[in-house]
């Protein structure tokens, strides 16, 4: 009786842990970063448009009377790619009974996205008048 018992309480803690490590990369795959759209990125866009896409830049400065900025953001992935991945990788996770995470959740930290930045000149209006990419991963 005792060692029917034990066996159900090592099925269980086995069970318990399976659920707690197979969650890292499925979580992580929800939590990549947000798609940016890039194509507003270019001349005759307006400031506000551009902070609402890719919120405050780093830098603001004036030279030479016109204002400079500098946006830096990561770009991630659409709505759909995350879920479908968080959804492989939980599927993965269940059919491998945990093993899975030994590969998918290094894979989530390696594709987190690309750190980006761009520089943008501004006209007296404050719409975009010249762009130049700094970085893109």
């Amino acid at each position: 009786m005792v060692s029917t018992i034990k066996k159900v309480c090592d099925v269980l803690v086995l069970i318990a842990l399976i659920g707690m490590i197979s969650a890292c990369s499925v979580f992580m795959a929800a939590k990549q970063p947000e798609k940016k759209d890039i194509s507003l990125l270019k001349e005759g866009v307006s400031r506000m448009v551009l902070i609402s896409e890719f919120g405050a830049p780093v830098i603001s400065e004036y030279k030479d009377g016109q204002r400079y900025e500098i946006f830096k953001f990561v770009q991630g992935y659409s709505t759909g790619a995350k879920a479908g991945r968080a959804f492989f990788h939980g599927a993965a996770s269940v059919v491998t009974l945990g093993l899975w995470e030994l590969v998918g959740t290094p894979t989530e930290i390696t594709f987190n996205g690309d750190e980006m930045a761009f520089l943008v000149r501004y006209d007296d209006n404050d719409v975009a008048n010249e762009v130049a990419i700094i970085k893109k991963d």
